[in-house]
């Protein structure tokens, strides 16, 4: 099961080192963590995605619960959120390849950052499952290098 929260936190430093170090310390996993500052500077979103079972996904919104500079936790159900991701991807190409993937850049939406003599770096934001299979269609032209920021998500109600 995977539980995204979303954690306003006081903008101080420290506070991430002690949200991170309660998931290590508690042996919960963090498939994906962003923070970012909110219209406030002294109020930071953190987005964490975790999986584990039904005990395991409470357990993680309580402790995080009991964190002082944690303002207000929200756990957000899958089916009622906007998440995004963005990915840098480097690509290899030759010219018997280079046409079908600016083709396959333009169906998919991706956009080419910049192209040099060997490789195409391609930035694509969407969801985490459409940015997965867009690596798998690109996998067979040879990806040299892959950069993917944490999850973001906002409840659409």
């Amino acid at each position: 099961m995977k539980g995204i929260f979303s954690v306003l936190v006081e903008n101080k430093s420290g506070v991430l080192s002690q949200i991170s170090g309660l998931f290590a310390r508690r042996g919960f996993n963090i498939d994906s963590l962003a923070v970012g500052e909110t219209e406030r500077h002294d109020i930071s979103s953190m987005t964490i995605v975790s999986t584990g079972d039904e005990r395991t996904i409470d357990q993680i919104e309580k402790h995080l619960n009991k964190k002082i500079d944690v303002i207000k936790v929200r756990r957000l159900e899958e089916a009622q959120t906007i998440s995004l991701e963005m990915m840098l991807m480097k690509v290899s190409y030759n010219p018997n390849n280079r046409a079908s993937l600016i083709e396959l850049c333009t169906i998919t939406g991706a956009k080419i950052m910049h192209v040099s003599p060997k490789h195409i770096i391609i930035e694509l934001h969407n969801t985490p499952d459409f940015i997965e299979n867009f690596i798998e269609l690109v996998r067979t032209y040879g990806i040299v290098e892959i950069q993917r920021t944490g999850t973001i998500s906002l409840e659409k109600n």
